[in-house]
């Protein structure tokens, strides 16, 4: 019998999720694709909460990779889309992420990350953390949202006219828009603290 690693519990789990979904993703499941009893998973993860914050930490890998802007709003603007399309890569991926930020169970900078980025824009800390939160929860909000109407729409729950495919906007163009005026506030915010 393979010796069972942390990170292929956490592969495994992440595969069930992409396969099945958030609702389907559970221990005896994934105890069941690793062929091994459901109590050797309680090594690694003392319960279900623990495993649900570490694929979320996975899901949120791609946030800890330097951007590639300088200046501070288009570089905000690069970590929300890469956040936005971190969460579009797994199948309730959005879901899974906002229940796990909500409920601090995740271990991911993402947070820090947008926290930085808006102080860099001149905003004091205080400031900037209530600013990476407005983001980050438009961010989550958004794509929850986003997933949700997909996943019904190729179940047929959607009326025709309720379908994405018929919103003349289309997702990405809907949402770069709402992110734009949340960096207009910020910049709004730190010129009137800048001005004399």
């Amino acid at each position: 019998m393979v010796q069972l690693h942390r990170g292929a519990v956490v592969e495994a789990a992440v595969a069930i999720l992409d396969d099945y979904g958030l609702a389907d993703l559970t221990m005896r499941r994934l105890a069941t694709a690793l062929d091994v009893a459901p109590g050797a998973l309680y090594w690694h993860f003392p319960n279900k909460q623990t495993l649900l914050g570490a694929v979320t930490d996975r899901i949120l890998a791609p946030m800890e990779q330097p951007a590639a802007e300088d200046h501070w709003a288009e570089r905000l603007a690069e970590l929300a889309h890469r956040l936005r399309d971190a969460l579009l890569a797994h199948r309730d991926g959005a879901e899974l992420v906002a229940a796990s930020v909500a409920a601090r169970l995740t271990a991911s900078p993402v947070r820090e990350i947008f926290t930085a980025t808006a102080q860099s824009a001149g905003l004091p800390a205080a400031e900037a953390a209530l600013a990476a939160d407005t983001v980050l929860y438009y961010v989550l909000g958004y794509t929850v949202d986003e997933q949700s109407r997909m996943h019904m729409d190729s179940a047929g729950a959607l009326p025709e006219d309720a379908s994405p495919l018929s919103d003349p906007v289309d997702a990405s163009t809907r949402f770069a828009f709402g992110l734009r005026l949340f960096l207009g506030g910020i910049t709004a915010r730190t010129a009137l603290r800048n001005d004399p």
